[in-house]
């Protein structure tokens, strides 16, 4: 885990916008705090428009960690795994390194994903200057607010669709398909379970959440808790949840270790944000990539269960992909 304090932070609520510096130490000068502010101001009122400062840098190729034949392979492996009944789901994930034409900008490639993606989390951290993780997730692992806790299941997936009935018809397939449907019911039933232990939970009603390229079945979930409860007691009770994981967790995470040819990383790690009140929100890190120079490494994954298709499964990857591949191209 990576925790930051930052020494200068914008946050902007509603119609309110707060400019914070950190200023850390014994003998720390209440007129440079101060001081440190109003620079920060002045840096933030110079700053441009939110706009990308330059072109695409374009995509010469692309390599998956995982080839097509690979895939294949790895789902029938879990299927078996979930055939032989000590499995019940295992998410896995692939890896797409992409060359670029020219440098990547995280920060321009940031700023696109807003553009195009406006109801997704967006984040950027870049621990040592040389690299960027980024991305742009629809994936909420908790909110805390006081005693209330917010999250949501959000699994299965179809694409969206080339005209209004097209797309109608893909959720309605989404809404309808006994396999997804299950695969999402298993994610919405581990997080009531993960929660109750915190106080009382409701489940809300399932809908399927659109986004650019892709809808999702998703459903709301909302606890009460105690006020001394800190939102890291809950994400460190949800994750990993079984949209990222598997069930149960532990076998899911052996298959996953046993079987993905690549390090995970911080794909799909909880990335968020905590005040001195223990309130906070973290989202999943999913829809991200690692940003260096002229290549770009996105990561996507797919639930597995007992009826899963490789082929389907591996269209579905690729479509994973999109949001990053599609600002970069």
């Amino acid at each position: 885990a990576r925790f930051v304090l930052p020494e200068v932070q914008l946050s902007s609520s509603g119609d309110e916008t707060w400019l914070t510096v950190t200023r850390a130490g014994e003998n720390v000068d209440p007129g440079d705090v101060d001081a440190a502010l109003d620079t920060a101001r002045e840096d933030v009122e110079s700053l441009p428009a939110m706009q990308p400062s330059g072109p695409r840098p374009g995509v010469e190729s692309t390599t998956p960690a995982t080839d097509e034949a690979a895939w294949h392979e790895q789902v029938q492996h879990a299927v078996d795994r979930i055939a032989a009944g000590d499995l019940r789901k295992v998410v896995l994930a692939n890896a797409l390194s992409a060359e670029l034409s020219g440098d990547v900008n995280p920060r321009d490639l940031l700023e696109r994903l807003r553009q195009s993606y406006p109801s997704c989390f967006r984040f950027l951290v870049a621990p040592n200057g040389s690299a960027a993780f980024l991305g742009a997730t629809p994936e909420l692992l908790v909110t805390l607010r006081g005693s209330g806790v917010e999250t949501t299941a959000l699994a299965g997936s179809v694409g969206r669709g080339d005209t209004p009935e097209a797309d109608a018809e893909l959720a309605a397939r989404l809404r309808d398909s006994e396999k997804l449907r299950h695969e999402q019911k298993l994610v919405t039933d581990a997080i009531v379970d993960q929660l109750a232990a915190f106080g009382d939970v409701t489940v809300g009603e399932r809908t399927v959440r659109k986004l650019s390229n892709i809808q999702h079945l998703n459903t709301p979930i909302t606890a009460d808790v105690d006020d001394d409860t800190h939102v890291l007691d809950v994400a460190e009770a949800l994750h990993p949840t079984p949209a990222v994981g598997g069930l149960p967790p532990d076998a899911a995470l052996d298959v996953i270790r046993e079987t993905e040819s690549f390090d995970r990383g911080w794909y799909a790690a909880p990335v968020g944000w905590f005040d001195g009140d223990g309130e906070g929100t973290f989202a999943v890190g999913l829809r991200s990539a690692v940003a260096t120079d002229r290549t770009v490494t996105m990561f996507a994954g797919n639930g597995i269960v007992a009826d899963s298709d490789p082929g389907e499964e591996y269209e579905e990857v690729q479509l994973k992909y999109r949001p990053i591949l599609d600002e970069l191209e």
